[in-house]
C-alpha cells in the first residue's frame, strides 16, 4: 500500500449535546484533504478512539469514506475486546476503509501467541498496522512472527525505545522489505531525525489536523520548527495528561472550526494553556509562510 508524506489523523468534533458531528467531521477532513495529506487515519488516538461508541465509530468511518472518495488511503481505529474489534473492523470494510489501525487489547494481556491470535482475526477483515504502545511491547522476534501474518502490513511504535524499533526494523526487513514502519509518538515530528536514522520515514502529524502549513513546511525541510515550534509543543503537551489530544483539538478550535469539547476522562485545555497554544500557533504560522 503506497502511504507517503503527512499523514493525516483527525479529531472526531462533538456537537454542544455531546454527540458525534458528522457534518464537521467531513468539513474538518475536507479542510485537510485540500493540503493533500498522505493518508487519512480517522477514529485513532487523536480522534479520540476509545471513547467513541461502536456506532459512533462506524459513522466516523463513513463520513470519512465519504469524504476521501478513495483519493488517499483510509485507515480506521480498531482494538479494545475482541469482539469490538472485529466489530471496528467490519464496519470500517463495509464503510470502504483501506486498512486498519489496530490499538491494543487494553488491560487484557496474554502470551505473545495470544496476541497473536488476536492480530490474525483482525487482519482477516482487512489490512492492518499494529499499534505498539501500553501493553503491546514486542521483541524483534515477535514483531516477525506478526510481519509473517497475511494482511499485517506494518508497525507504528509509540514506545519511543530507539533501541528496540532498530532492532525490529532490521530483523522484519531481512524477510518482509516492504513492511511499513511508522512514528507514532505524540508530536512526531520532534522525534523523526532520530527515527529517520535507522530507516523510519513514516509518521502520524497530529499538527496537520489543525496548522497543515507547519506540518507540510517541517516535511519540506524547515528545522527552524523543530526549536521554534515543535519544542514548545511538546513542552506545553507534558503539562497535563491527555494534552497530546486536547491541544490538537484546541488547535482546530483557534483556526476557526467548532470541534467542541473532549470526552472525559480528557479535559479541555486552560485558557492560559489556550493563550500559549495561539502564540505557538501564530510563530508556526509565520515561520511556514517566510
Amino acid at each position: 500500500m503506497n502511504l507517503s508524506g503527512v499523514l493525516f489523523f483527525p479529531v472526531t468534533p462533538f456537537a454542544a449535546d455531546g454527540t458525534l458531528a458528522e457534518q464537521v467531521l467531513a468539513e474538518h477532513i475536507g479542510q485537510g484533504m485540500e493540503h493533500g495529506p498522505g493518508g487519512v487515519f480517522v477514529a485513532c488516538g487523536t480522534g479520540e478512539f476509545s471513547a467513541l461508541s461502536e456506532a459512533e465509530h462506524g459513522c466516523a468511518v463513513r463520513v470519512a469514506a465519504e469524504v476521501v472518495g478513495g483519493r488517499v488511503p483510509l485507515f480506521a481505529g480498531a482494538g479494545g475486546s475482541l469482539g469490538a474489534a472485529l466489530n471496528h473492523a467490519r464496519a470500517a470494510r463495509e464503510a470502504g476503509a483501506d486498512g486498519l489501525l489496530l490499538m491494543p487489547p487494553y488491560l487484557a494481556q496474554g502470551p505473545g501467541h495470544g496476541f497473536k491470535a488476536y492480530v490474525e482475526a483482525v487482519a482477516a477483515e482487512l489490512p492492518v498496522i499494529v499499534y505498539q504502545r501500553g501493553t503491546v511491547v514486542l521483541e524483534p522476534d515477535a514483531a516477525v512472527e506478526l510481519a509473517g501474518i497475511p494482511g499485517v502490513i506494518g508497525l507504528k511504535d509509540g514506545l519511543g525505545d530507539i533501541d528496540r524499533m532498530q532492532r525490529t526494523v532490521l530483523a522484519i526487513r531481512e524477510t518482509h522489505p516492504d513492511f511499513l514502519f511508522f512514528n507514532g509518538l505524540p508530536t512526531a515530528e520532534l522525534t523523526m531525525p532520530a527515527y529517520r536514522g535507522i530507516g523510519v520515514e513514516l509518521y502520524s502529524s497530529a499538527v496537520f489536523a489543525f496548522a497543515p502549513e507547519i506540518a507540510l513546511a517541517y516535511l519540506n525541510g524547515d528545522e527552524r520548527l523543530l526549536t521554534e515550534f515543535y519544542a514548545p509543543l511538546v513542552r506545553l503537551r507534558g503539562k497535563v495528561p491527555g494534552y497530546p489530544v486536547s491541544l490538537v483539538k484546541a488547535g482546530v478550535r483557534l483556526r476557526g472550526l467548532d470541534v467542541g469539547a473532549v470526552r472525559p476522562p480528557l479535559v479541555d485545555v486552560t485558557a492560559e494553556h489556550l493563550e500559549e497554544l495561539e502564540t505557538l500557533i501564530k510563530t508556526g504560522l509565520e515561520l511556514a509562510k517566510s
